[in-house]
């Protein structure tokens, strides 16, 4: 559970990134405990095991969510945005998973893609009208409350 940094009140920085007057104006990696706190190694620590912590089971509430019905994985993002507040690992995660959205959200509105993906579903729904229509044919719809004992 380190800050990235060997001085307790230094913050990382990526190595594309640069301090104020620079020509990149990204925010900085490291943690973003108070000041005080940065001051004082154990107190330090003790927030990172606080923040972990609290990550920790926002991801888990996500994950068990994840199979169920609801926004398991808002909450699991929701949970390294958490982390992110605290640890470098973190927030080079999330930052790799927004980019990844950004192009996937791109490439999902580029006009050929949708239009491949409509032809798409329209075969796959035409498929499963013929093979629900040749069932029907041949079995007919009985009713469970119809159905004799066999």
């Amino acid at each position: 559970m380190s800050t990235g940094s060997d001085e307790p009140g230094e913050v990382a920085m990526a190595a594309d990134e640069t301090r104020a007057g620079g020509a990149k104006s990204g925010q900085s990696l490291g943690s973003r405990a108070p000041e005080f706190i940065r001051k004082h190694r154990l107190l330090l620590l003790s927030w990172q095991f606080l923040i972990f912590a609290i990550g920790l089971a926002v991801v888990v509430v996500g994950i068990i969510l994840l199979p169920l019905p609801g926004p398991g994985w808002v909450i699991i993002f929701g949970g390294m945005a958490i982390w992110a507040t605290e640890f470098v690992w973190a927030q080079l995660v999330l930052r790799w998973t927004k980019r990844k959205v950004t192009e996937a959200t791109q490439r999902a509105l580029d006009p050929k893609v949708r239009r491949r993906n409509i032809i798409l579903t329209a075969i796959t729904l035409v498929i499963i009208g013929v093979i629900l229509g040749i069932y029907l044919v041949r079995f007919g719809i009985t009713m469970p409350w119809n159905i004799e004992n066999q």
